[in-house]
């Protein structure tokens, strides 16, 4: 198959290409004096309080080397946490902490680290080492989400999340994401993490997607990742819609886990979402598109909400 059929074949089923993606959606919908709330995580985690929309807390944020002298201060008697940038992309420089072992913090691979450690970490997510663009940066301090049971038994060590993407405010698309070991524990499919598609009707999952390939289990846990149910998918929708209109872009990917004692929080908004989630729904963006367009055109007050 040449690639003009290929192609061809691509448009046919309605698949968003990256130079769509990137002419037609960001930058036609997504004002760039906007982009720095969603890039940046401090940003809206304090939206999200505005909104009324739940978000891990956040416990603090060291934006000067000079700041680091308070890390042993903040994270005496702290079993748990997390350690990210404020202004990082692709799950780069998250580091998860979910226990102590006498002076050592232990993460979910069993890898022990000491404090000394941490602080040579957080040094390296203010100096800039995982910011967008390499600029100088925020080091969060960030409540550790323990993750739903639901999802437990078919994520290696991290915490999946639900991705929603959004067109115009409404949402077109949605997947959860499987953390793996492949993917160190991160919820991100460049990464090695399994792509679930979910049902936007019902909130069950699909059909899945590693690596580019469909599967329907996980390759650790060896579990069906096919028709779990996501819990509080009514609120998780609800809440992608929100932040969707106070932020204001057009084309917006939202990403919401789901914590056992606190339901769904809202981790992160992202301007420039993926498009492997179509593989995922083995469906392609297009068409939602054109739907959401023909329901605004003719005034239907879902498609506007």
């Amino acid at each position: 198959m040449n690639w003009l059929t290929r192609w061809r074949r691509l448009r046919a089923a309605g698949i968003l290409g990256m130079n769509h993606r990137n002419a037609e959606c960001i930058l036609d919908l997504n004002p760039r004096r906007v982009f720095p709330l969603v890039d940046t995580k401090s940003k809206m985690h304090r939206l999200c309080q505005e909104l009324g929309v739940p978000t891990p807390q956040l416990i603090a944020l060291i934006s000067a080397h000079s700041a680091l002298r308070h890390l042993p201060r903040l994270l005496d008697g702290r079993a748990d946490f997390v350690l990210k940038p404020d202004r990082g992309s692709g799950g780069r420089g998250v580091l998860v902490v979910v226990g102590r072992d006498g002076k050592f913090f232990v993460r979910s691979n069993g890898e022990r680290l000491t404090l000394g450690a941490l602080h040579d970490h957080a040094a390296s997510i203010v100096s800039g080492l995982y910011s967008l663009g390499a600029l100088p940066d925020a080091a969060m301090l960030e409540q550790r989400v323990i993750p739903d049971p639901i999802f437990e038994r078919v994520s290696y060590q991290g915490t999946a999340d639900v991705r929603v993407i959004l067109y115009k405010h409404v949402p077109v698309m949605a997947m959860l994401r499987l953390p793996t070991k492949m993917s160190d524990g991160r919820a991100n499919l460049h990464q090695g993490a399994v792509g679930v598609g979910v049902d936007l009707a019902t909130g069950v999952t699909t059909q899945a997607v590693l690596r580019d390939r469909i599967t329907d289990r996980h390759p650790d846990t060896g579990l069906s990742v096919i028709g779990l149910e996501v819990p509080h998918w009514a609120q998780i929708l609800d809440m992608a819609r929100k932040v969707s209109r106070a932020v204001g872009l057009g084309y917006l990917g939202v990403d919401i886990v789901l914590d056992r004692a606190a339901g769904p929080l809202l981790l992160e908004g992202n301007a420039r979402p993926g498009l492997a989630i179509q593989i995922a729904n083995g469906q392609g963006l297009m068409q939602r598109f054109a739907e959401v367009d023909q329901q605004q055109a003719s005034g239907n007050p879902l498609a506007k909400d």
